[in-house]
């Protein structure tokens, strides 16, 4: 009997070996498995991070690209019905002093002072505060050239002095102004002298 146990022993413990290791395989096969997949689903994340970056940069360039599109047409419209207004300023007094085609010469003031309002509104919208600051302060000298000149107008006659002198105004109270103005939106955008 004790062969016979030892042999029966010797089975079983084979047979738990030979169980055993297949267990083992098992078990080493599935984390293998688990660390795998689970490497690959890091990898993902990493890949899907890195895209998610890529596209957030993207879309800042892109913005900023709108951002430069922006001001840029809204300083070409600025820049040039300021120039246009003070023009029809101008056109206005030499009409004034001549007195001829006044009432055209107004019309063209008040549309050239319309449209230098709406390019001054849209500007408080999208220009930086620097490019603010100096718009600001050429539109404070444009209103109280427009406000002399139609004081002025009102009874050219009575004001013929203030309207000689009006002229040279001007040209050397508004134009520096819409100068400087022009040079900080130059400079926003970067425009090389």
């Amino acid at each position: 009997m004790d062969a016979s146990w030892a042999g029966l022993l010797i089975a079983m413990v084979g047979v738990a070996g030979t169980l055993g290791a297949a267990l083992l395989t098992q078990n080493r096969a599935d984390r293998t498995k688990r660390m795998e997949l689970q490497a690959a689903a890091e990898q993902r994340r990493e890949e899907r991070g890195h895209a998610e970056e890529l596209l957030r940069a993207e879309q800042a360039r892109q913005w900023q690209r709108e951002g430069f599109e922006r001001r840029r047409t809204c300083y070409i419209t600025l820049n040039t019905a300021s120039r246009q207004y003070l023009t029809a300023m101008t056109n206005y007094l030499y009409a004034l002093q001549r007195s001829e085609d006044v009432d055209t010469s107004l019309k063209n003031l008040e549309a050239g002072r319309l449209a230098y309002r709406d390019s001054y509104a849209e500007s408080q919208m999208v220009v930086p505060d620097a490019v603010l600051r100096a718009s600001g302060t050429a539109k404070k000298r444009l209103n109280a050239a427009y406000g002399k000149l139609r004081k002025y107008g009102a009874a050219p006659s009575t004001y013929a002095e203030e309207l000689a002198t009006l002229e040279s105004e001007l040209h050397d109270e508004v134009w520096p102004y819409l100068g400087a103005l022009k040079q900080s939106m130059r400079a926003d955008l970067g425009v090389d002298e």
